[in-house]
C-alpha cells in the first residue's frame, strides 16, 4: 500500500520545483496574455494538487492512530507497510499546511487592510471618470479593482511625466483594469502559500500582467518609444515612494522594467517557424506539468480512500 499511496503524492510535491524554469522560458516565448493565463492556470492546479497531497499524507498519519481511527469508524489503524516513512511524511505534511494557511490568512487581513485603505483614499479624492488624483509627495500610479474600478495617481507622479506620458501611464493602467489583472496576481498569491515552489512563479504572472497592459498601452496611444520612455520614467520617479497599495493593485512601475522595456523597444514582426514550434512546445509543457500533477495527486487520493474503506469494512480478528 505503501508505494502504490506515497509515490503518486510525491509527485504533485516534486512537480512545482521545476516550474519556475519552466514560467521564465513561457514569458520569453509566448505573447504576454497567453502566458498569463498560461501560468496562471497551471500554478492552480499544482497548488490545488499539492494540497490534495499534503492533505492525504496528513490524513494517512492521523488514522494510523488507534484514537483517530476510532473517530474514523475504521475497525483497525490504517495499516501501512512502513511506519518509516509514513509517519515523518505525515508529520512534514501537517507542518506545511499548519504554515501554509496561516501565511496565507495573515496575507489576506495584510491585502484586505491595504485595500480599504487605498479605497477609502480614492473614494475621497477627486475623480474624473475612473481617474482618481490623490495628494501626495510620492510618485504613485496603480489601477485599482473594486465597483468601480480606478485609475488612482498622485499629483507627485502628475508633475513628473509630461502629457503623452501620462496617457500612456493611463493606458496602461485601464489594460489591467480591462483584463482583470488582479484576479491573476490574487491566484498567484494563494498559489505561492500552498507550495513553496510556486512563489517564484508568482513574480513571473505579475511580469506577464505588466507586459500585457504594456502591449495594450502601446497599441493604445500607438508609439512603442514613448510607451517605453512613460514606462521608464514613472519607474525612476517611483523609486523612493512609499506606496500603501495592495500587491494586486498593478501599477506600472513593478517589475524588471528594463526588460519591460526592452521589449517594447524591439521591432514586433512575424515570428519565425522555429519560434512558434518552441511556444507551443512550451505552452504543451505547461499543460502536461499540470495533467501529470492532477492525475498523481487524483491516483494517491483514490488509493487512500480504497484503503480506508477496507479497514472500515474488515472485521477486528
Amino acid at each position: 500500500m505503501t508505494t502504490l499511496l506515497i509515490i503518486p503524492l510525491l509527485v504533485p510535491l516534486l512537480l512545482p520545483f521545476a516550474l519556475p524554469g519552466l514560467a521564465r522560458r513561457c514569458l520569453d516565448r509566448l505573447a504576454p496574455v497567453a502566458a498569463l493565463w498560461a501560468l496562471t492556470l497551471t500554478v492552480l492546479v499544482l497548488a490545488g494538487a499539492s494540497v490534495a497531497a499534503l492533505g492525504a499524507l496528513l490524513l494517512t498519519g492521523l488514522l494510523k492512530l488507534p484514537v483517530l481511527a476510532g473517530l474514523g469508524d475504521l475497525v483497525h489503524p490504517l495499516r501501512t507497510p512502513s511506519d518509516l516513512i509514513v509517519l515523518p511524511l505525515a508529520a512534514a505534511a501537517t507542518g506545511l499546511l499548519t504554515v501554509g494557511a496561516a501565511t496565507l490568512v495573515r496575507s489576506a487581513l495584510r491585502q484586505l487592510r491595504a485595500f480599504r485603505t487605498a479605497r477609502s483614499q480614492a473614494d475621497r479624492g477627486p475623480a474624473a471618470g475612473d481617474l482618481c488624483v490623490i495628494e501626495s509627495p510620492h510618485p504613485d500610479a496603480y489601477a485599482l479593482p473594486g465597483r468601480p474600478h480606478r485609475i488612482v495617481v498622485t499629483t507627485a507622479m502628475l508633475r513628473s511625466l509630461r502629457p503623452e506620458e501620462r496617457e500612456v501611464l493611463f493606458a496602461h493602467e485601464r489594460a489591467h483594469n480591462a483584463g482583470n489583472h488582479h484576479r491573476f496576481l490574487v491566484a498567484a498569491e494563494i498559489a505561492a502559500h500552498c507550495h513553496p515552489g510556486l512563489r517564484p512563479v508568482r513574480d513571473s504572472i505579475a511580469l506577464a500582467a505588466e507586459r500585457a497592459a504594456d502591449e495594450a498601452a502601446a497599441t493604445a496611444v500607438g508609439d512603442r518609444r514613448l510607451t517605453a520612455r512613460a514606462i521608464a520614467r514613472a519607474a525612476l520617479a517611483t523609486t523612493a515612494a512609499r506606496s500603501t497599495r495592495p500587491d494586486f493593485a498593478a501599477a506600472a512601475t513593478t517589475g524588471p522594467v528594463p526588460q519591460r522595456v526592452a521589449a517594447l523597444l524591439a521591432t514586433p514582426g512575424r515570428r519565425p517557424r522555429a519560434a512558434t514550434w518552441i511556444a507551443t512546445g512550451i505552452a504543451l509543457l505547461l499543460v502536461a506539468c499540470a495533467t501529470v500533477s492532477a492525475s498523481a495527486a487524483a491516483t494517491g487520493v483514490l488509493v487512500f480512500h480504497h484503503e480506508v474503506e477496507i479497514a472500515q469494512g474488515e472485521e477486528t480478528r
